[in-house]
């Protein structure tokens, strides 16, 4: 596969560190697959099926075929909102036209209309003056950072 690999490369005109950029990996297992050391495992292998659609993976891998797929395949096309029928006959709220009269809310209800029927507080409830409330405070003393390539930073405070 590594011959195969080399070929797919000097096709693509690329050097082994840009094509461990592009499948976004480690330079060293390119380096490794293509020496030989290594075989490719299969998130490499899937790192380039995705950065690579038009490579003929059964090539790649088993040597049949051509190197690059004869006929880029149709995405299905998905209908926009405007070929959809509505789903209900209701009107948009956030549409600026005219609203139906129980839709619109009178906002001229006095404050003591909105206050009277707030329930009172039971005292039962609420602590005693002679209790004292302690509190603790708490005091961060590590950080934690994680990074989307996997990797981490730990930082005392």
């Amino acid at each position: 596969m590594n011959t195969r690999l080399k070929q797919f490369l000097a096709a693509e005109n690329i050097s082994q560190a840009q094509f461990a950029d592009t499948i976004k990996v480690v330079r060293a297992s390119v380096s490794h697959v293509m020496s030989g050391r290594n075989n490719p495992g299969y998130d490499f292998i899937k790192a380039i099926m995705s950065s690579y659609p038009t490579l003929n993976i059964e090539w790649l891998i088993l040597g049949k075929g051509k190197m690059y797929k004869d006929t880029v395949q149709n995405s299905p096309t998905i209908p926009s909102n405007n070929d959809l029928p509505p789903i209900f006959d209701e009107p948009d709220l956030f549409d600026q036209g005219t609203y139906p009269d129980n839709m619109i809310i009178d906002e001229t209800v006095a404050d003591s209309q909105v206050y009277d029927n707030i329930p009172a507080i039971s005292s039962s409830n609420t602590p005693s003056a002679n209790a004292q409330q302690v509190v603790k405070q708490r005091k961060a003393v590590k950080v934690t950072i994680f990074f989307d390539d996997g990797t981490y930073q730990e930082m005392g405070i």
